[in-house]
């Protein structure tokens, strides 16, 4: 199966639908709501998708090991990301993310490269090993309204250099910035109450 026309009738996209196709792109229609878990996990030559605005949900590993996508916009209609949502997605450069989103789940980035990555002030939690593994990753900003910082989050970031740590962060979870060889520099507000804990 390399290609696939979702008609307008369809509203949601369930578990596994087209996990380990052949797929090569796709387009949502604007009748979708939900996108299930695992959807379009292993199509490993899927090199783009375009999500519409009505959805809200996208759920646990939608695009695990799609090697072969590079970008991906994320509508304001989106919440979260859940676990896993683009792990393993090897070519993966940059993403949109958007200003309604809430939070980031586990691994949800983890094993791409990106180089760089804009958390909305929405975002109050990032998962475990979120960004895990990103040896690209040279710039993050971690906005005012995070008040907690997960397991590994940036694991092996090897191409991180700096970090500033709002004061609204309570929690860094352990191996946060675990082999990060290049960091140098991290900046915390020494009234954040994690502060103790660096």
């Amino acid at each position: 199966l390399t290609s696939v026309t979702i008609p307008n009738s369809v509203t949601s996209i369930g578990d596994y639908a087209f996990e380990s196709s052949g797929l090569t792109s796709v387009t949502i229609p604007n009748s979708i709501t939900s996108i299930g878990d695992y959807a379009f996990s292993y199509c490993q030559s899927l090199t783009s998708v375009t999500i519409p605005n009505s959805v809200t949900n996208i759920g646990v590993g939608v695009f695990e090991d799609c090697y072969s996508l590079t970008s991906v916009n994320l509508p304001n209609s989106v919440i979260s990301i859940e676990d896993y949502t683009f792990y393993s997605c090897i070519k993966l450069t940059s993403v949109t993310i958007p200003n309604s989103l809430t939070s980031i789940g586990a691994y949800a980035f983890a094993n791409t490269i990106l180089t760089s990555v804009t958390i909305p002030n929405s975002v109050t939690n990032i998962g475990d090993s979120a960004f895990a593994y990103c040896t690209s990753l040279k710039g993050v900003t971690i906005p005012n309204s995070v008040t907690s910082i997960g397991v590994g989050v940036f694991e092996d970031c090897t191409s991180l250099k700096s970090v500033t740590i709002p004061n609204s962060v309570t929690n860094i979870g352990e191996d946060a910035f675990s082999d990060c060889t290049g960091l140098t520099s991290i900046t915390v507000d020494a009234s954040n109450p994690a502060y103790s804990s660096m």
